[in-house]
């Protein structure tokens, strides 16, 4: 038994050579396996304030949206009965999901069947899947009518995922601001999705046409259209991501069936 004694067993490895590949294995073993418990209990101990940060940095993007909206920020101090509201909507039903809120929807997409797999020929945001359950936000006026909503959308561009906000006016098509909240892309290139130079020119663009097609892109080059912003020179993959992932959001995989709805007064 004194042979399985940690502490004699410890000594004995210390006694090897420096040479001996045992020893070195065991080390490597040992300094490893104490890295790997102090990453992740520094991960765990880390989530919340994450969490927290994250949450912080999307309220402060949002309020950035809204400041930047033509004539928004008057309404909201000339009126007190504007409220901006957050719902958690059922993209499968275009309607409120009654029993989740925003604190428990995390929670509830943690679940696979809240997530719907989409085929490669309706995925142009490159998603692999999306979720059933998104939180929006709704700026309703005196009559309870909606004026205002902002929803998130997300794709993949060049450098990886990206995230955004697009405000739509009361009449459902006309767009009345971006906000991008994360990206990945080149710095002085795709970047410049995050710059309010470009991303204000969607201030006023439509989103579909008589027809219903969602049209609001980005331009392979100048834009010529009113459903069209300018494309980011050399950048064009970003652009591209850019235009796919709010035709996808706008679209009937996305919020199209929703912005009917409210349209229509359903909501």
């Amino acid at each position: 038994m004194a042979e399985l004694n940690p502490i004699q067993l410890w000594r004995r490895l210390l006694s090897l050579p420096n040479e001996s590949r045992t020893k070195t294995i065991v080390i490597a073993f040992l300094i490893s396996s104490v890295c790997a418990v102090m990453v992740t209990g520094a991960t765990v101990a880390l989530r919340p304030i994450q969490a927290q940060n994250r949450a912080l940095e999307q309220q402060t993007r949002l309020e950035a949206l809204l400041t930047e909206i033509p004539g928004l920020s008057q309404i909201l101090a000339a009126s007190d009965e504007m409220a901006l509201s957050t719902v958690v909507v059922d993209l499968r039903r275009a309607e409120a999901a009654l029993d989740v809120t925003p604190e428990t929807l995390p929670a509830a997409l943690a679940n696979s069947s809240n997530w719907t797999e989409l085929s490669p020929q309706e995925d142009i945001a490159n998603l692999g899947s999306r979720a059933n359950l998104k939180q929006v936000y709704l700026l309703r006026g005196p009559d309870d009518r909606v004026e205002l909503v902002i929803l998130p959308v997300s794709g993949t561009g060049y450098g990886g995922p990206i995230e955004a906000m697009i405000a739509i006016e009361a009449d459902m098509n006309t767009v009345a601001g971006l906000a991008v909240m994360s990206h990945g892309e080149t710095p002085g290139l795709g970047a410049r999705i995050d710059e309010p130079a470009w991303r204000t020119q969607f201030a006023g663009k439509q989103v579909a046409d008589e027809t219903g097609t969602v049209r609001l892109s980005v331009a392979q080059g100048t834009a010529t259209t009113e459903y069209e912003v300018d494309a980011i020179t050399g950048a064009t993959r970003t652009s591209t991501a850019m235009a796919r992932m709010l035709q996808f959001w706008l679209g009937p995989q996305g919020y199209g069936p929703l912005l009917d709805a409210i349209r229509r007064g359903e909501f």
